[in-house]
């Protein structure tokens, strides 16, 4: 076992999965203080690093792409405060650091892990439920339904409709992003079948953020829904098969959006569904027809 304590956190290492628990130190943010002790497997685990400076240095631990939502729905965009894969270290415990990272680095050889990205979540997201108040609203998540509320400083447009409640089943996707310099932040989520470009201020299915202290709160709810979404790598195996209803029923979409690749694709699916019988001779005749229009 291998363990480094600090005023940033503790990091302990058993050989099958590094234990992150965040410091009380002014330097630790809100978001990590919030989410507590962390537990990322080893298999979830591209690379670990150590960098010494004068004074300080520090440990970072570089995660598969896709493992986690937390990374996933945050884009990379987290204040080093808050991301919890990063230990500040002390001068005087450099020889701790360099013995932890040489532990790490053997049991991923050892072990074999692959540094490659995954299709599937390897952490769990942080836990349900969640309520969060920042910016114009309140976003509160209980594993199955988000519901946004809108606090006096929303504009007029965007709260006369009154609070929304968005399943997880109709959401396409979810992004956190925070404030940059004159540029607000947000949280967003993307509604199927009905995708819109407004601005996080009038568009109902986002809290607008202004860089205060809780908005990387926002943050969390944002890896607990997109834990709970299909992951952007599944094979397409995983994804749901459409209905023959919404193979046949007319296809509203902008010819633009769609490649030839995807004409091909819906052509196989409706030839597959003619011959099992489950579409008729003038319902494949009709839906081909329509789908060769757009080629």
């Amino acid at each position: 076992m291998a363990e480094i304590i600090q005023k940033d956190g503790t990091w302990v290492f058993d050989g099958d999965a590094l234990r992150l628990t965040p410091g009380r130190d002014k330097n630790v943010g809100l978001l990590r203080k919030t989410l507590g002790e962390l537990a990322v497997p080893l298999h979830s685990l591209a690379g670990v690093s150590f960098e010494q400076g004068r004074k300080s240095g520090r440990l970072r631990l570089r995660l598969r792409d896709g493992a986690d939502p937390l990374l996933q729905a945050t884009g990379g965009k987290l204040a080093e405060g808050d991301d919890p894969y990063v230990l500040n270290v002390e001068s005087d415990r450099y020889g701790v650091a360099e013995y932890f990272v040489d532990e790490v680095r053997n049991a991923l050889l050892l072990d074999e892990v692959p540094s490659g990205a995954v299709d599937r979540y390897l952490l769990p997201g942080p836990a349900v439920p969640l309520s969060v108040s920042a910016g114009d609203g309140t976003a509160t998540f209980d594993g199955e339904h988000v519901r946004l509320e809108w606090n006096w400083k929303t504009e007029d447009a965007k709260a006369a409709a009154g609070p929304r409640s968005l399943a997880v089943a109709d959401l396409a996707s979810v992004e956190w992003h925070p404030a940059v310099g004159l540029e607000n932040g947000y949280l967003r989520f993307g509604v199927r079948h009905a995708p819109t470009k407004a601005p996080p201020k009038y568009d109902p299915n986002s809290v607008e953020l202004w860089g205060f202290k809780k908005d990387p709160l926002m943050a969390l709810v944002a890896a607990a829904v997109q834990a709970r979404l299909p992951h952007p790598a599944a094979p397409a195996a995983d994804v749901p098969a459409r209905s023959p209803k919404e193979l046949t029923a007319p296809d509203n979409t902008p010819p633009a959006e769609h490649d030839h690749d995807a004409q091909l694709r819906r052509l196989r699916e409706l030839g597959e569904l003619h011959r099992s019988g489950v579409l008729t001779d003038e319902e494949f005749a009709l839906a081909k027809q329509a789908v060769l229009r757009r080629m």
